[in-house]
């Protein structure tokens, strides 16, 4: 049966992963180094890729679009995701019903979620049901009823889970960082959209959206586990065939967006009935194909991710965990890399209760910024590097984030790199690599910062800019 909430929690976390690469997975499946990835282009520019494993029972199958918030306007913002709810609720040959009583006689489970830059739709089913998965798929995409009474119902439901979302401090922060970073650009929109949009979308943007973005050149059909490539060509010739084709069709991984400006701002929200200060400082970062995304992801990796609350926290080899540690000047922090397809975020998410005391959390963080430039040891390189390795091999534990992986990279880089490529390109790092890119992204740079609760005790803006010029380790 199709779980929204299920949805919801699973676009959040795998919009969350793109910046938190440190993801505690199960051992269970062992990852292959170097599995292959078979792809073919169908005649109207469909991409088919599968990463096969002969013995599994089970695949997951799905289709990746090039197209998220980031395709909108001001005025049609929230259409991708209001698409997403859509898409569940009845085409030309399922109703609702029958579609999710389908489903559920399969043992499957279909699922979507929208980011700012991609649209997902995949089912996890056996592999002898894998026809009849891409099939239902292709049906929800092309042949979607998008009825009145179903759009009007639908909008209680989004502006519920916009409630629900309002309530985690750490996704209204990331909204309000991206909003201030790329002020009045399509990046800095959320991916709900505001009220007022969900309450006045209408069919007609929903089927341009479709119209103008759904279609054959900008998809990536992905099989992962127990699937047969021939056999996924031959289904998607049969169930996407007619997809049409951009007027002017670009090849996966360019860019079909000017690059945005990044905006050095900040946005304050002051609510002292949040008893804790939740801050976040980020300068720009990197995109998907960058030369430097390994490099950077490694300087990430330095700093990792804290919580007091963890018995070992003390204990962490990064200086900034030991130094904030040691003054309680947090309860936790969380650094981040977040790419898009031609530009990116890069810093770190702070919470502390110690109110009086924020000045120095941010002048310390900043100095191990600062630090980056000029003296990163080859201890501290080498640890991240194996951190990382660990994180993003683990992270490819099961059919359903191999296909996460195979569609991402597709349409964003237009290629998939190999696990065995990816540990290559890690170990290629190292201490004046990161120095190099600390010089270049870090050294008096400007900043976005966003700020949420209790913050009276925050710096001003110029301040906290000018400590990154003038900081000496």
């Amino acid at each position: 049966m199709v779980s929204r909430a299920l949805s919801t929690t699973l676009a959040r976390s795998l919009r969350s992963s793109v910046r938190r690469p440190v993801l505690l997975r199960s051992l269970a499946t062992a990852v292959s180094p170097n599995p292959f990835t078979e792809v073919t282009t169908l005649s109207n520019g469909l991409t088919v890729a599968t990463e096969a494993h002969p013995h599994a029972q089970t695949a997951t199958v799905g289709v990746w679009i090039d197209a998220g918030s980031r395709a909108e306007t001001d005025t049609t913002n929230g259409t991708a995701h209001f698409l997403e709810h859509m898409a569940f609720k009845g085409t030309g040959r399922r109703s609702q019903h029958a579609l999710e009583l389908e489903v559920e006689n399969l043992g499957a489970h279909l699922n979507a979620y929208t980011s700012r830059e991609q649209t997902v739709y995949y089912a996890k089913s056996f592999r002898k049901d894998v026809p009849q998965a891409v099939d239902i798929i292709s049906d929800i995409l092309q042949n979607s009823k998008l009825e009145s009474v179903a759009i009007e119902r639908e909008r209680d439901v989004i502006l519920r889970e916009q409630q629900e979302v309002d309530k985690q401090h750490e996704e209204v922060l990331f909204d309000h960082l991206h909003a201030v970073a790329y002020q009045s650009q399509p990046l800095g929109r959320t991916i709900l959209g505001p009220k007022k949009n969900i309450l006045s979308i209408k069919r007609d943007d929903l089927a341009s959206y479709i119209k103008t973005n759904y279609t054959a050149d900008r998809m990536v059909l992905v099989g992962a586990g127990g699937v047969d490539h021939g056999e996924l060509v031959k289904a998607a010739e049969k169930a996407f065939g007619t997809l049409p084709v951009s007027p002017n069709p670009i090849p996966l991984g360019r860019k079909a967006h000017p690059k945005p400006d990044f905006v050095g701002s900040e946005v304050r929200v002051r609510d002292d009935d949040i008893s804790t200060s939740h801050i976040a400082v980020a300068v720009e970062g990197v995109s998907w194909s960058s030369p430097d995304y390994y490099p950077m992801l490694v300087m990430q990796s330095i700093f990792g991710n804290w919580d007091r609350a963890l018995g070992s926290a003390s204990l962490l080899s990064s200086r900034l965990s030991d130094i904030i540690a040691k003054h309680n000047l947090a309860n936790s922090y969380m650094s981040f890399s977040t790419s898009y397809s031609d530009t990116g975020l890069w810093g770190i998410y702070l919470v502390s209760e110690n109110l009086t005391n924020l000045d120095d959390l941010l002048h310390f963080t900043l100095r191990e910024w600062t630090r980056m430039s000029i003296a990163p040891t080859t201890g501290e390189v080498e640890r991240a590097k194996s951190q990382l390795k660990a994180s993003l091999l683990l992270g490819l534990d099961g059919t359903t984030a191999i296909a996460e992986d195979i569609g991402r990279q597709l349409v964003t880089s237009g290629q998939r790199m190999s696990p065995r490529q990816i540990e290559n390109a890690i170990d290629a790092v190292n201490a004046d690599e990161i120095k190099r890119v600390a010089q270049k992204y870090l050294w008096d740079k400007d900043i976005a910062l966003a700020a949420l609760g209790s913050i009276e005790g925050l710096l001003d803006y110029n301040r906290i800019r000018a400590d990154m010029s003038s900081l000496v380790y």
